[in-house]
């Protein structure tokens, strides 16, 4: 279900996947090539939400903002079944593990990786290219070359899933 919100209507790419039972509404724009998978909520009816290009946002996340600070996900980020994401910037290749929560102005840096279940608290900043875990998240390391192979793996099977689901949809 796509909604407007007042004045502002969501902008949608005509190649994004989106699921069933997905609801967007209001200030939301979403970039080519991007997968909205089931049951997903993004409401932009407070401040702007700015999805790039080859992003997917896999079942049950939940995308919002607070006044006067956007959500921006970068291109090729993926998310994670049952996020929450709140009012904070996901930059370019980053991957954020099932069910963690990223809030308000934190900054999850190029190519990080946040282990499943984690907290980034509010005004938090991942550096690039490192894994941070737990609650609150904790930078654990640097990635290695399999990490990173792994995760351009589950970027491009998420890829190819939502352009095979959206073929269905014709």
């Amino acid at each position: 279900m796509i909604y407007p919100f007042k004045d502002k209507n969501p902008s949608i790419d005509p190649s994004v996947f989106i699921g069933d039972n997905v609801i967007i509404t209001g200030d939301v724009t979403i970039g080519p090539d991007s997968s909205i998978f089931y049951n997903t909520v993004i409401r932009g009816d407070v401040s702007p939400t700015i999805i790039g290009r080859k992003v997917n946002v896999q079942d049950l996340c939940c995308l919002h903002q607070s006044p006067a600070y956007p959500l921006i996900l970068e291109d090729e980020v993926t998310i994670g079944h049952q996020v929450t994401l709140h009012s904070c910037t996901i930059k370019k290749g980053a991957l954020i593990g099932m069910a963690s929560i990223i809030l308000d102005g934190a900054e999850i840096g190029e190519g990080a990786f946040i282990g499943a279940g984690s907290l980034v608290s509010q005004g938090k900043k991942i550096p690039p290219n490192t894994l941070a875990f737990g609650r609150p998240a904790k930078v654990i390391r640097e990635l290695t070359e399999e990490d990173l192979k792994d995760m351009d793996r589950i970027q491009n099977e998420y890829y190819e899933k939502g352009q095979y689901y959206k073929s269905l949809q014709k």
